[in-house]
């Protein structure tokens, strides 16, 4: 058998998958050309390939993407070809989930405000200073500022996709002691302190019923543009969004006009339909909205958990056992 890889590996990676391979031959293709001349008689595959390259490719069994997301990935040739496609979801779950908590923590405490006021050297509590409880008489009553400073445990976080990511958002959320409630295409029972688990059909329940909805969906056929202008409506008007799934499932013009009419309170984006966003767009200077620049997978552990599973696929693949991540490539997940 023999396995192709390109674009090329450095040294250190390559010694560790020819160990993993055994008796398979590894070719790690510099070059397409390289990489189309390796393929004619390979079974396995691992990296990007193009329309080019699975023309030549006449024993492909396996290809292993490099990325968890697949839009950038998938082409009718590949779905249509026999061999299975594997990718390289569950990395990212448990650092994505502490992200989104960031965003929820800083609306749920108002830090994004605060962070802003202290830039100024300006002291203002959110609710007013006037309704500062006083040392004499206590915090008897609710005051405006305790209003606006919204304890977790009383929240609902509403999560579309309950994959690995949405998994791991919603044990947090239950660490917190908030209701969790889910949407999600494929699982049919909900985890163990899940609220409710429904087919993406009762999406609109699921925003009406949300304080904090999390978009932690691949992009799909099915999820492209999903969240539009009437989603927005949905929403309570004192919810917030937070998106750490792919821009494209938000439409970013109707978002912006959402946010702008006050129709929610906030979004917390990691991802956006166009990528960087360009330097005048409305959202940057609002500020019930937090930015980040697609950073929300980046963690040092990350590198080793993908050859780590990269390795495990290998050998078994050699072995003949059930490949880790199959594909459904109809679905690009």
């Amino acid at each position: 058998m023999k396995l192709v890889i390109h674009p090329a590996v450095e040294a250190e990676r390559l010694q560790r998958i020819a160990a993993a391979a055994g008796s398979m031959q590894v070719v790690n293709a510099a070059s397409a050309d390289e990489a189309v001349a390796a393929l004619a008689d390979a079974e396995a595959f691992f990296g990007k390939i193009t329309p080019p390259l699975l023309a030549r490719a006449s024993r492909l069994r396996w290809v292993q993407s490099p990325t968890a997301s697949l839009e950038h990935y998938i082409f009718p040739e590949l779905v249509a070809h026999p061999c299975v496609l594997t990718n390289m979801r569950g990395l990212f779950s448990d650092v994505i989930a502490e992200q989104v908590f960031g965003y929820i923590l800083c609306f749920a405490r108002n830090l994004h405000l605060y962070i802003r006021n202290q830039l100024a050297a300006r002291w203002a509590p959110v609710g007013g200073e006037e309704q500062r409880v006083s040392f004499t008489t206590g915090p008897g009553v609710v005051t405006a500022i305790d209003r606006a400073h919204r304890p977790l445990a009383d929240a609902t976080l509403g999560i579309v996709g309950l994959g690995s990511i949405g998994g791991a958002v919603a044990r947090l959320g239950l660490a917190f002691g908030m209701k969790v409630v889910a949407v999600d295409p494929v699982r049919t029972e909900a985890p163990e302190g899940v609220s409710e688990l429904w087919k993406p059909e009762r999406l609109p329940d699921l925003l009406a019923a949300s304080d904090y909805v999390v978009i932690a969906a691949p992009h799909t056929p099915a999820t492209q543009q999903l969240f539009r202008r009437p989603q927005f409506r949905q929403m309570k008007r004192s919810a917030y969004l937070i998106n750490v799934g792919r821009g494209a499932i938000v439409h970013l013009a109707d978002l912006t006009a959402a946010l702008q009419a006050g129709e929610m309170a906030g979004a917390g984006l990691d991802v956006f339909e166009v990528e960087p966003l360009p330097p005048g767009h409305p959202l940057w200077s609002l500020p019930n909205v937090i930015l980040t620049p697609h950073v929300a997978g980046y963690s040092p552990q990350i590198a080793a958990r993908h050859l780590d599973l990269l390795l495990d696929n290998i050998g078994r693949f050699v072995r003949g056992e059930p490949l880790r991540n199959v594909v459904d490539k109809e679905r690009w997940f």
